[in-house]
């Protein structure tokens, strides 16, 4: 039995190389879990379904959430949200008894509940947040009578102002 030398040329091997490196790195990009296929963590998804069991919120746009579309850092993101829902004696299933601030990322999701009574006027709130990396935040606003209503937004988390 005779042996049989191939040559591989040095543009085969640097074919390759590229070919494996592309393969490795989609596979580096792949998610987890299938839950991290929108973005979203599991563990955001175990507290969104805690929250609403299985109902849907309304996205009506009497929830307003602010916040910048590409924050300059994201350990200090500013946010602002308000429901434009009456807060009065005359209808308490209408009032908002709660608003919570989701982020789909954080390994925290839950990033506040905002509590409000019919005295507070108006439901509104502004502050800072800290965001892990880019994703959705979601403000769900529980009315008194059990219904949800949300709003989203997709952030987009930066290192330094240069891009992810």
């Amino acid at each position: 039995m005779k042996a049989v030398i191939t040559t591989i040329s040095r543009r085969d091997v640097l074919c390759s190389a590229g070919a494996a490196a592309v393969f490795f790195t989609s596979l580096a990009r792949m998610p987890a879990a299938a839950g991290e296929q929108r973005g979203r963590s599991p563990a955001f998804e175990l507290a969104y379904r805690r929250l609403l069991g299985e109902s849907e919120p309304l996205a009506d746009g009497s929830v307003t959430l602010e916040l910048p579309d590409i924050p300059e850092n994201g350990n200090t993101v500013p946010f602002r949200i308000e429901v434009a829902n009456p807060m009065t004696f005359d209808a308490p299933e209408a009032s908002i008894k709660t608003v919570y601030l989701l982020s789909s990322g954080n390994p925290q999701p839950m990033v506040g509940a905002f509590h409000f009574t019919k005295h507070s006027g108006r439901a509104s709130v502004a502050g800072r947040m800290r965001l892990a990396r880019s994703q959705d935040v979601l403000a769900l606003a529980q009315r008194g009578d059990g219904k949800f209503l949300v709003a989203v937004r997709q952030v987009e988390v930066t290192i330094g102002g240069c891009g992810n």
